[in-house]
């Protein structure tokens, strides 16, 4: 199955949605009220994908809008260091500040992340923001869950598909789900069935597909069987340490077990198994392949302190599915 195709546009991949700030904890197996020392990085999943991506090769652009301010400018800065293209980050003139992610490491079953969304720069995209020529210069256009659960940026990312629409641009659509951003679970329900029924590939867990549906406890092949009825060609719906599934259009079904690590945190697998799965398929692997590379990543990520940061390289992906094959 060749679903996406490298070096065949000026970008292989651009990502649209928020890039925020993730401060997460130096001291291990503590409580936030106890916690005194941070570490700051990028954080956000469609910005982590473009770090991800671009770290195993791929041409990566970012579509998005930070602060005008230090933060606004850290986040730009760092996104340009690591290879993608900023041009297209825009900056809020209206006092708007950076998402702000507190993560609590206690053990590696027990993270949470405290969250600060209100007014935030990025969910105040706009639709006139939106570069149609830019996207026409990219292969596939990736977009993540949060930026449709509020306006402007809803509007912006619905009228960034209706571009690649247009111009034959692969739609990706990471689930990406945070509750702490959605008014109602009825809200969720509405525009990710509408994304997700526009879009060439979907990636999620299968609590996320769960709640696109509106229902607990939802099975694989009732939500494949919907979705294929749409524009979807491949849909894979993890699993957490029971792994993953991917299933594509013509009927055939793929499986990967996930990877043994010593797990440090729980945040960032998911993005940096959408950015290694999305690699494979742009370099020819076949998906039961770029399912494997997904899964080493993900435990990768989850071993060490960041997220962005961590983002592995292919040859640390090949030497962990090579040590456990």
């Amino acid at each position: 199955m060749k679903l996406l195709k490298k070096g065949s546009k000026k970008f292989d991949i651009i990502a649209i949605g928020r890039a925020c700030i993730d401060l997460n904890a130096v001291e291990y197996n503590r409580p936030m009220e106890e916690t005194m020392t941070f570490k700051k990085y990028v954080g956000g999943s469609p910005a982590n994908i473009a770090i991800g991506t671009s770290n195993l090769g791929l041409i990566v652009g970012f579509i998005g809008k930070v602060p005008d301010d230090q933060h606004g400018r850290y986040i730009t800065d760092y996104l340009h260091d690591k290879g993608v293209d900023t041009t297209q980050v825009v900056k809020d003139k209206e006092g708007r500040k950076v998402g702000l992610a507190f993560t609590e490491i206690k053990s590696p079953s027990e993270c949470s992340i405290l969250m600060y969304r209100d007014n935030v720069a990025d969910l105040y995209l706009t639709p006139e923001e939106v570069d149609e020529a830019y996207i026409r210069e990219t292969e596939a256009l990736l977009i993540s869950g949060t930026a449709l659960a509020q306006s402007p940026s809803r509007e912006a990312v619905l009228a960034a598909i209706e571009y690649a629409k247009a111009h034959h641009v692969k739609v990706i659509f990471e689930l990406d789900y945070r509750p702490y951003t959605w008014a109602t679970q009825e809200e969720v329900s509405i525009y990710y069935t509408l994304v997700a029924q526009k879009a060439n590939v979907v990636i999620g867990t299968r609590d996320e597909f769960d709640m696109l549906e509106g229902k607990e406890n939802g099975d694989n092949q009732t939500t494949v069987n919907e979705l294929f009825k749409y524009e979807p060609d491949l849909i894979v719906i993890k699993h957490g340490v029971e792994g993953s599934y991917a299933y594509v259009k013509d009927g055939k079904q793929y499986k990967a077990n996930s990877y043994k690590t010593k797990v440090l945190k729980t945040f960032g697998a998911g993005d940096a198994y959408a950015s290694a799965f999305l690699y494979a398929l742009f370099n020819g692997k076949d998906v039961e392949t770029a399912l494997k590379y997904g899964s080493a990543s993900a435990a990768i990520v989850v071993s060490k302190h960041s997220s962005s940061e961590a983002m592995p390289t292919v040859q640390e992906i090949e030497q962990l599915i090579a040590e456990q094959s």
